[in-house]
């Protein structure tokens, strides 16, 4: 039996998957719903998805760890969605974009490099495991950045903001670090690198 890959530092497996976030757990209407791409596109414009235009979009499958910052990881999770490079040929960024903003219900967000969000791994999650998304997990529409620690995984996707230049999420405003590798224990903003005076 081959030994298990190892987690990133500090990290341990719980017997279940913690339910986490901040604020309520928004309804979900599918009639009223929609996803946005906005913001630094290569069209200039803004496009939106209906609910069952994003469910006909083709869905992938990334098995990958899922790691929260307050130090638990769940090994091999089976997600299923849209990639985020199929949302990106759809709806193409501008040449100068480099970075992401994910935005939620209720104006939550997370900012990722272009490159994070471009990743293999990266997807808008609609199935975890073979089933649909629970809300409490972020139904029906999550992103997931499994190589990042997992607030950039954004629950209750709404839109996805293109950006010339890095701006920083909620959480990221409010003390954690602003790229977010766990490999690197990268947790909060203190221990980002300041540059010489």
């Amino acid at each position: 039996m081959a030994a298990e890959e190892p987690l990133p530092p500090g990290q341990h497996v719980p017997r279940n998957w913690p339910v986490l976030h901040y604020g309520p757990v928004p309804k979900f209407r599918p009639e009223r719903w929609d996803l946005r791409v906005q913001g630094a596109t290569a069209s200039g414009q803004e496009t939106r998805w209906t609910w069952p235009e994003v469910v006909a979009m083709a869905r992938e499958r990334v098995t990958a760890d899922f790691h929260c910052v307050t130090k638990f990881s769940i090994r091999d999770v089976v997600w299923e969605g849209v990639r985020a490079t199929t949302l990106a040929a759809l709806a193409p960024p501008a040449d100068d974009a480099t970075h992401v903003m994910v935005w939620a219900e209720y104006g939550y967000s997370a900012n990722v490099r272009m490159s994070d969000f471009l990743a293999d791994t990266s997807l808008l999650a609609t199935h975890r495991d073979g089933e649909p998304l629970s809300l409490e997990h972020g139904g029906p529409l999550r992103m997931v950045v499994p190589h990042l620690y997992a607030w950039k995984s954004v629950k209750w996707v709404r839109a996805i903001e293109y950006l010339v230049a890095d701006r920083r999420g909620f959480w990221e405003e409010r003390g954690y670090h602003n790229i977010a590798d766990p490999w690197l224990e990268q947790r909060y903003s203190y221990q980002e690198e300041t540059p010489p005076a």
